[in-house]
């Protein structure tokens, strides 16, 4: 009689969390552009480095990037940016493909060594001012609104010779210069401003990994031949915020009052969960936000680190002039929102820490990671769905999470989702058919996308919304292997080749159907549900 008892309470359970599944299936298959704000922006966005190539020509100088990957063992398969996806010479073409999905909005960067290739060494490259002048005014013809990267991790390798890059303080100067030009040249048509791309993530890859240009890093993070890893990147975000403040401080005295526009910042910003259901590891949690993302936003709304960081850094963390801190209290116009995943946390102060797959990143009782551990498996199962990333998992809900966290921390500030996207998994054995019918980017975009209206509903200020990437591209320490794009590129003669999630998203804004004529696969979405349904059960 028990184990009756017991059978019919499973089925019970399963049959509560079938429906629970098929209701978010449903919604996620449901999501429509009308779900979102008149004048929302959706589109893609891309960087300089990765896609442009050209990287000596009609004037550009060497950036930091250049020089990286052309050092031996750095990117996987010796890959590098020389020619990348050609969008320098083809960047016309690229602007007809965002126009035929439909898209309103794109964003990318602005190579500062095309423009300035020694910095304030050297005079303006016009060549290079033309080429971005010649893609803003496509962009528009096209009905497409320009939202421009000022430093997407790539600077001119002049600047990391004589100052020793992001480490020294006339780094701000330098940056400044730069976003003048920028702002004089462009500001007239270019409305909308992001000044540094994850910062957080420059400064952790770069000073503490050193898997990033200028490679600094100590033990136990790396075996690199300079750096600290405990207080370089403390130094390099510091630096890289009072760049940010300055140049926000131009824009406003100087440009903002003739042409208008706003201007922000975008953070990497995944979402964190207790590892365990204790009050240890939901401390953790709200640790690895504040170490992160907060890290970001806490001083360009509040004027000063989280107080946590101080609490766990003590003198090693930096600290803020009473003018520094006027001038990078609300520096900010909105909130850029990277998100591509969420992990669990695990509290290192009350318990050991080991870290012993891919999915888990080495921080354990170093107080720069906020003694924790981040991981994307309890038990032996994964927080969501692997990708090709080792440490982006499918948690759509998470993109919910980290907006309403925005939201409630930063007095719902403007926000845009300035990147989100898939990693194709297992990229190197697929051929190209199975990379162009991607089936998992278009479920994970459609459960994202659904995810942010919830959000939305629920009061978010949110304003856009972009895709990582508009295709295929160089992707850093990775190289070309991994694939985040709509488009496919063929890397002999770089033709763009559009995927499967490049017409669902054309069809998603424009509220057409995808169909079996387009995509010649209709079966493929009955098997997706019924995938997910076989993985849940």
């Amino acid at each position: 009689m028990k184990s009756s008892s017991n059978y019919f309470n499973c089925l019970f359970l399963l049959c509560l969390l079938l429906l629970v599944f098929v209701n978010s299936f449903e919604e996620q298959q449901n999501v429509k552009r009308s779900q979102f704000p008149d004048g929302f922006l959706f589109g893609a966005t891309t960087s300089a480095y990765q896609i442009e190539g050209a990287f000596l020509e009609d004037g550009k100088g060497l950036s930091n990037w250049d020089v990286f990957t052309h050092i031996k063992g750095r990117i996987k398969n010796e890959d590098n940016g020389d020619i990348a996806d050609d969008h320098y010479h083809r960047f016309q073409e690229d602007v007809d493909l965002m126009h035929s999905i439909g898209l309103n909005a794109y964003r990318f960067s602005i190579s500062w060594s095309r423009v300035l290739p020694r910095g304030r060494f050297g005079e303006i490259n016009f060549a290079g001012v033309t080429f971005y002048n010649k893609l803003i005014d496509s962009l528009l013809l096209k009905g497409i609104t320009p939202f421009v990267t000022l430093n997407h991790h790539d600077h001119p390798q002049e600047l990391e010779e004589r100052y020793g890059g992001w480490l020294n303080p006339l780094m701000q100067e330098e940056f400044s210069y730069f976003a003048r030009i920028c702002f004089e040249s462009f500001g007239d048509r270019v409305k909308y401003w992001i000044t540094i791309n994850e910062p957080n993530m420059f400064a952790e890859m770069a000073y503490v990994r050193g898997t990033y240009p200028p490679a600094h890093c100590s033990q136990p993070f790396g075996n690199c031949s300079a750096g600290n890893s405990d207080t370089e990147p403390l130094i390099a975000m510091h630096n890289m915020l009072l760049a940010h403040a300055k140049a926000t401080k131009l824009y406003r005295e100087h440009f903002l009052p003739k042409h208008g526009g706003l201007i922000g910042i975008a953070a990497n910003a995944f979402m964190y969960k207790p590892l365990r259901d204790n009050d240890f590891d939901r401390d953790a949690a709200n640790r690895a936000w504040v170490f992160t993302a907060a890290w970001v936003f806490d001083p360009l709304v509040f004027g000063d680190y989280p107080q946590e960081m101080r609490k766990y850094l003590g003198s090693l963390l930096p600290r803020f002039t009473s003018d520094e801190r006027k001038l990078i209290k609300d520096s900010i116009d909105f909130i850029g929102v990277n998100h591509y995943g969420t992990l669990y946390a695990k509290d290192c102060i009350y318990s050991s820490c080991i870290c012993s797959n891919s999915s888990c990143s080495a921080g354990g009782d170093h107080p720069i990671h906020g003694y924790l551990i981040t991981l994307g498996e309890k038990d032996g199962v994964s927080i969501g769905e692997p990708t090709g990333m080792p440490r982006f998992f499918v948690v759509p809900k998470g993109m919910e999470e980290v907006v309403d966290y925005m939201k409630k921390r930063y007095r719902n500030k403007p926000m845009f989702v300035t990147e989100n996207g898939y990693a194709s998994l297992n990229p190197t054995t697929a051929q190209a058919d199975e990379l162009q019918h991607d089936i998992k980017r278009v479920e994970f975009h459609k459960s994202y996308v659904a995810s942010l209206a919830r959000a939305i509903r629920n009061g978010a200020d949110v304003r856009g919304y972009f895709i990582w990437s508009l295709m295929d591209n160089f992707e850093w320490t990775s190289g070309y292997e991994m694939k985040f794009g709509l488009y496919y590129v063929d890397r002999v003669i770089l033709d763009r080749v559009p995927k499967l999630s490049a017409k669902w998203y054309r069809s998603f804004l424009t509220n057409s159907s995808l169909n079996g004529e387009e995509t010649g696969k209709t079966i493929s979405f009955k098997y997706t549900q019924a995938d997910h349904l076989s993985h849940i059960l």
